[in-house]
């Protein structure tokens, strides 16, 4: 039992990564810094500022993004401190192992799975709203039946189209005289266009990590310039009566509007921000990654929340939130600003692809390294550890991620995915600044290119705040968790906990 806990030294962490030639070293700091943009500029603002705005915070959606990115800000100086001492991929899972022993190492890499496997399905539903949305424009129709998840009840509603039915939605459609039960309707059967760029992004990841970093280079650059053309053209269309009222009055049940729907709020976006996670993932193919991670992951950070909470402000004033619980509601914006901008409709649902498809890219690259370093560990078999020799990426536990992330993406609905994922990432961000205070206290002589300032006050803070958010997701989220975590116990006690090489070295 007290194996369960045996930490692995630092000393060795250095080791490997010095000689470790498998993956190849080329992300500067820049390609850090919009790698984690890359991440966390995407379904956040494409998808779940409009939808938990409309379930959860209404205008107030903006103090929720204000709290996650508080909390954010906490998580990220720690990240940045772990990533600039240990430069080795695997993220929290790597900051556990060497802080707080293997057990606890292998629990974080097992929930690294909801937040990275899970996140990249989430995203993908987002981009098959916005692809069938765009092709729709031009007159190109894709099956209702084949644009959503599996067993997903649709409608078609005059002058909007095929539509998911929710409670807000009929709640919606009757105040407008409209009765779902009237409306046409059919039963989803898979989402093909969220399988589809899965599967493609799969096969960029397979071919090299350089030219993955390239094409999320101009996909950053493309929604970047078209998210501040929308806030630039949005603040002339905002109507302040839709800010009224900006903290709408709860509805007797935890989490639905009031302050409690504003914290519910933070945390179902809270998975938006998991970028700068993502860039710790890549530590160990930066050129200089004690100087590069911090850099790439406060500077993502920073940028991606300030464009968060601007575009928060100019949706929910452009239009009323009760209409933004649909996959594109950044659409659903430019549409309500006239027809004098039809021209800004294609850019912007442009944008969202390939901002989404960006954010697909990251999510599906970092969990194959988690994999890798946790088979480099002996926790998984060797096979995740496959490095293909002209490519120099992981590719069979790339090719793995993919096949499941394509088969959840293609029969789960967004809402599910996205709690998942908020609640995994919460748990990762709450154990890394945990970590910050116990590597603290052992090991202070440790050389720190990066030291997080005001310890141990801004990871209590950033572990306290964590926690509150996930206190406040539905119970329903809490029980697949442990289920999930179940499972994962089972699996070490099975296979890791005998094949571990920390322990059978020691």
């Amino acid at each position: 039992m007290p194996k369960l806990f045996i930490t692995k030294p630092l000393s060795q962490l250095m080791d490997e990564s010095k000689s470790d030639q498998g993956l190849r070293k080329s992300l500067s700091a820049l390609n850090l810094t919009t790698l984690g943009i890359g991440a966390v500029i995407g379904a956040g603002i494409f998808v779940l500022t409009g939808q938990a705005a409309a379930q959860y915070a209404g205008p107030a959606i903006v103090i929720s993004f204000l709290i996650s990115g508080l909390a954010c800000l906490f998580a990220g100086l720690c990240y940045a401190e772990f990533a600039s001492m240990i430069p080795i991929s695997g993220s929290a899972y790597t900051y556990a192992y060497a802080t707080m022993g293997e057990f606890v190492a292998w629990i974080i890499g097992w929930d690294l799975i909801l937040e990275y496997l899970f996140a990249a399905s989430t995203v993908s539903v987002g981009w098959s709203g916005y692809v069938v949305s765009f092709l729709n424009d031009f007159g190109i129709i894709i099956p209702a039946q084949y644009t959503a998840a599996l067993g997903t009840v649709l409608v078609d509603i005059p002058q909007v189209g095929w539509k998911m039915v929710t409670p807000e939605l009929v709640k919606n459609l009757a105040e407008s005289g409209i009765v779902v039960g009237n409306l046409p309707h059919l039963t989803a059967v898979l989402n093909l266009p969220a399988m589809f760029i899965v599967a493609a992004i799969t096969t960029l990841l397979l071919i090299g990590i350089r030219e993955s970093a390239r094409f999320n280079n101009i996909m950053v650059i493309i929604k970047v310039f078209v998210i501040l053309l929308f806030i630039g053209i949005g603040f002339m269309f905002v109507n302040k009566d839709n800010w009224v009222p900006f903290i709408p009055e709860n509805t007797g049940e935890w989490g639905h509007y009031g302050w409690s729907g504003i914290l519910r709020g933070a945390g179902v976006i809270f998975f938006a921000y998991i970028g700068f996670d993502a860039v710790s993932t890549a530590a160990q193919e930066a050129k200089n990654p004690q100087k590069g991670m911090p850099v790439g992951i406060l500077g993502s950070l920073g940028v991606s929340t300030l464009l968060y909470i601007l575009v928060a402000i100019v949706l929910t004033g452009v239009v009323s939130y009760t209409f933004l619980n649909v996959a594109d509601p950044i659409a659903v914006g430019v549409n309500a600003m006239g027809e004098g901008l039809f021209w800004l409709r294609p850019v912007i649902k442009v944008a969202a692809i390939a901002g989404l498809s960006s954010v697909i890219l990251v999510l599906l690259m970092g969990q194959p390294r988690i994999f890798y370093s946790m088979s480099k560990d002996g926790l998984l078999p060797p096979v995740f550890s496959r490095v293909h020799p002209r490519f120099k990426t992981p590719y069979v536990s790339t090719l793995i991620t993919g096949f499941f992330a394509l088969i959840l993406a293609g029969v789960l609905p967004i809402n599910i995915l996205g709690e998942l994922v908020s609640i995994g990432t919460l748990l990762a961000f709450t154990i890394v600044c945990v970590g910050i205070i116990i590597l603290r206290v052992k090991r202070p002589d440790i050389k720190r290119a990066f030291k997080t300032p005001f310890v141990p006050l801004v990871p209590v803070l950033g572990a306290g705040i964590c926690v509150l958010q996930m206190m406040s997701l539905p119970w329903e989220t809490w029980a697949r968790l442990l289920i999930w975590m179940a499972l994962g116990i089972v699996l070490y006690f099975v296979y890791g906990i005998h094949k571990s090489k920390l322990r059978n070295r020691s």
